[in-house]
């Protein structure tokens, strides 16, 4: 095929390379959260001020997400790649430095851009991998974004208790300037005769609306104390949101394929990871928080950040591990039904947590029940999404996915505080919620898997299991030609640019 580098392509370390950087960025933007009350003490600002070194990560990384995928689906990934990297050690670097804390929130942003390299590391692995290697590959990718936290949180608190919060933040130096090295020497170029086109002001506009969407979700003060000024602003961002839908859906140029995005796979399988997404990331919040409360409230264990990190371990490994288990079921079990599995698993997790967490053993149970959950179910999306997207567009497309699974996790964390301090007494006597609210949060978790399981099963039945496994990756698989057969074309009417 024209463009392609089979000696560059088949290289050992591409593989490696893919997953640590995938990983290098997840666990670098979460630095933020173990580092929360170290970061208010030493600039001595508010906790709720500190919370922003976290926001302000994933603000910049929802926002430069589809701008990277598009740029991502041209001839320039590899300069994208490096140019992003760069950023992202430039904002480490920030960190570091002795700069006062607006320094560091433009450090954090700066960091908060390489999240959006998820999809493009899978893009990569699309183009230059045999079709076998790059389903496993994807899945990984995929699931090491979603475990980094684990990885990055007992780590960095550990630094964080030896040489204070710079130690942490040093640390994100060496591993970005590591993964920035690794690109370089590593990534290939993208395969010839593609093009990408980013427009500026469809890019401004969606950077507008989720900027709105992930601020309000994260600001519960604004929603109890300036209600009109949060019901302005949620107007706004849905305002914003409906105009680039609909410039999307006129330029011949667009940031993110909408019509692709419409492709009942495509809106199921995101529509899973936005309701998916906000559970999990509800249940990660529930278990952490609950394990550092003091036996003073009547419940908890008083954990230190540094323990309380290493309750993750759970999640992180059997997370691991069923992302490795789950291209092999992949070739047994449809991807849409993988998914409603995975969901109702995350919701085994809500069960656990919601009856049995009167000692630390049962919520290593549960966050391990959860990393299973999550695991698989990250390893499972990539699938439904690139069965029906060419080959071209699989950064642009995964790209759109992980902003909807940004929106999710951040709606899951504002729910969770939302839960908690409902169910938190008023008064200076009342510092932690009442345990009942942990359970009630955790019902409304077991609703939200319950949906996502439906939502995926709905759409098993209405994407059949495919007659060939490797075409769940590879559209191409079906017939050899980059465009896939007759039936794909039909099934995916919103596909442009296929190379």
């Amino acid at each position: 095929m024209t463009g392609r580098t089979p000696e560059r392509s088949e290289a050992p370390l591409l593989v490696p390379a893919l997953i640590f950087i995938a990983l290098v960025v997840a666990a670098v933007a979460s630095l933020g959260t173990p580092l929360i009350t170290s970061v208010a003490t030493t600039f001595h600002v508010s906790l709720d001020s500190a919370q922003w070194t976290l926001t302000v990560a994933l603000l910049s990384g929802a926002v430069a997400t589809p701008v990277l995928g598009r740029l991502g689906a041209g001839p320039h990934r590899r300069a994208t790649i490096l140019a992003t990297l760069a950023i992202v050690v430039v904002g480490s670097a920030l960190t570091v430095l002795p700069l006062p804390f607006a320094g560091l929130l433009v450090g954090r942003a700066a960091q908060g851009v390489g999240l959006g390299l998820t999809a493009l590391m899978m893009g990569v692995a699309r183009d230059h991998l045999p079709e076998e290697r790059s389903t496993a590959t994807i899945a990984l990718i995929s699931v090491v974004s979603v475990i980094g936290a684990g990885v990055g949180y007992p780590l960095t608190a550990l630094l964080t208790e030896i040489g204070g919060v710079r130690a942490a933040y040093g640390f994100g130096l060496l591993v970005t300037a590591l993964a920035l090295l690794t690109a370089w020497r590593s990534v290939p170029a993208a395969p010839e005769g593609r093009s990408a086109h980013v427009s500026v002001a469809g890019a401004l506009v969606l950077a507008g609306g989720l900027f709105l969407v992930l601020f309000l979700a994260g600001q519960r003060s604004l929603w109890s104390r300036h209600l009109a000024v949060a019901v302005i602003l949620a107007v706004l961002a849905v305002l914003l949101l409906c105009v680039w839908t609909f410039s999307e859906l006129r330029s011949r140029t667009p940031l993110v394929d909408v019509r692709a995005v419409r492709h009942p796979a495509v809106a199921g399988a995101n529509i899973a990871m936005f309701v998916g997404g906000s559970g999990m990331y509800l249940l990660l919040t529930l278990i952490t928080r609950y394990a550092q409360t003091p036996h003073s409230a009547g419940y908890g264990f008083g954990l230190t950040t540094f323990v309380a990190g290493l309750v993750l371990v759970p999640f992180s490994v059997l997370g691991f591990v069923a992302g490795r288990l789950t291209p092999r079921i992949r070739t047994l079990i449809d991807a849409p039904v993988l998914l409603a599995g995975s969901a109702v698993i995350v919701g085994g997790g809500f069960v656990l947590f919601a009856t049995a967490r009167s000692n630390l053993a049962e919520l290593l149970v549960a966050m391990g029940v959860l990393g299973f959950g999550v695991g698989s179910f990250s390893a499972a999306v990539p699938g439904v999404i690139l069965a029906v997207t060419p080959k071209s567009e699989t950064s642009s497309a995964m790209s759109f996915n992980y902003v909807v699974r940004s929106v999710g996790y951040s709606l899951g964390s504002a729910t969770g505080g939302l839960f908690l301090a409902t169910g938190t007494g008023t008064g200076t006597g009342h510092l932690f919620p009442d345990d009942h609210a942990y359970t009630t949060a955790a019902l409304v978790g077991i609703a939200a898997m319950a949906l996502t399981a439906l939502t995926a099963i709905t759409l098993a039945r209405r994407h059949p299991p495919e007659t060939n496994p490797a075409a769940a990756i590879d559209p191409t698989a079906a017939t050899g030609h980059p465009g896939g057969g007759p039936s794909q074309r039909r099934s995916r009417p919103g596909a442009r640019n296929t190379p």
